[in-house]
């Protein structure tokens, strides 16, 4: 369940004789969505409202989900931080859960990106219980 984070690499990688490299906010937001749902026991990313209106944009023709849903970064030149919204599966360890989903983001992050993760927030905002339908999904009116 919690992959081996990558060795740390120097920021100063991002910065040569040659020029620099900066690295937008949306680039690293979508690495840590990625890595986080690549953990078990991780239902859904994002707060209630914010399910709610990505299964609103998923029913628009032409429009994606988000694939930054549940996730707000802050990039400077050599770090970055994280805050992850997510819903848990029943039964599975809210504390490992957690550390795995840090364990990842930090290792896909700094390994990709060559950026020092500085924090990673988790925040749970629901359990989904077995057999549960995600209201968040269905259409209120049709």
């Amino acid at each position: 369940m919690t992959p081996v984070p990558a060795p740390r690499r120097a920021a100063a990688e991002l910065t040569s004789e040659h020029g620099n490299t900066t690295i937008a906010d949306v680039v690293v937001a979508k690495i840590v969505a990625l890595a986080t749902r690549e953990i078990d026991g991780v239902y859904a990313m994002g707060g209630g409202s914010a399910r709610m209106m990505g299964a609103v944009r998923q029913r628009v023709p032409g429009v994606a989900a988000s694939a930054t849903q549940g996730v707000a970064v802050e990039v400077g030149a050599r770090q970055a931080a994280a805050d992850i919204d997510l819903v848990v599966e029943y039964g599975v360890s809210i504390p490992d859960l957690a550390a795995a989903v840090r364990g990842n983001v930090i290792g896909s992050v700094e390994r990709i990106c060559g950026l020092e993760v500085t924090e990673v927030n988790v925040g749970i905002d629901d359990i989904h219980l077995p057999g549960e339908q995600d209201t968040d999904t269905s259409p209120r009116v049709q």
